[in-house]
């Protein structure tokens, strides 16, 4: 890991009375995974929606890279390189696995014809390596609605990495698949990201999946960042042992 990708300023923002981000100080490296852990209402997605432009913070600021990206419209911030994976899949349930992320990467190369066939786009090719990487290649062209979560879940990252990000946040890859498919998911996840040289930030209740998986762990709690460090650090901690994990 080497260099700051992503930088994070005394972010501020409110709803109502709930502060959801309170001075918000954070670095993501360059090549790092990074998990953002705390307990629900502690500010974590809204992190993300701040990063990817879905909020813009009442004070403070998110730079990416060398440019400033807080007042940015969530697409011009896909364009500069920042993918985003949610919680619940968002994918074209009604259409094939090869051709969401076909439209992904006619949206990337701005190439999208609605009268153009997908199966005709220069990029099929490249979209089914992408797929193999997953171990997604066999259903290439079943029908989204047709897969389990956990294949669902692998589509919809596979789809985000079509766009050629930089940095690739995620909310809860895990959630909603089986205790036993979570690992595989990750493995699968993390080849593809050193595969593609992708920088990432996942929120995760998990904390198993937390310590095999990432390099570095954030707390949140109420709106601030508690404790920053490598995971058996902080894992170790007993103010998120009792806080976050419940010990």
């Amino acid at each position: 890991m080497s260099g700051t990708l992503l930088e994070a300023s005394n972010l501020h923002i409110s709803f109502g009375g709930v502060t959801a981000a309170d001075g918000i100080d954070l670095e993501v490296f360059n090549g790092e995974r990074l998990a953002i852990i705390g307990p629900n209402g502690a500010g974590k997605t809204t992190f993300l929606n701040i990063c990817t432009g879905y909020l813009t913070p009442s004070a403070g600021s998110v730079r990416f890279g060398r440019r400033d990206i807080t007042a940015m419209a969530p697409r011009a911030i896909t364009r500069m390189g920042i993918a985003r994976a949610f919680q619940t899949p968002q994918l074209f349930h009604d259409q094939r696995v090869i051709d969401n992320l076909l439209l992904a990467a006619a949206a990337r190369e701005r190439t999208w014809n609605p009268f153009r066939p997908l199966q005709d786009l220069p990029e099929r090719d490249e979209m089914l390596e992408l797929l193999e990487l997953f171990g997604l290649a066999e259903v290439s062209t079943q029908m989204i609605n047709e897969l389990p979560e956990g294949n669902r879940k692998l589509v919809d990252i596979a789809v985000a990495l079509a766009l050629r990000p930089q940095l690739l946040l995620m909310d809860e890859p895990t959630s909603g698949v089986s205790t036993l498919e979570k690992f595989r998911i990750m493995d699968l996840l993390v080849e593809a990201l050193a595969v593609q040289g992708v920088t990432s930030v996942f929120v995760e209740h998990d904390m198993e999946v937390v310590k095999r998986y990432a390099d570095r762990v954030a707390v949140w709690s109420a709106g601030h960042i508690q404790s920053v460090g490598p995971p058996d650090q902080v894992l170790a901690d007993p103010s998120v042992m009792r806080d976050v994990i419940g010990i």
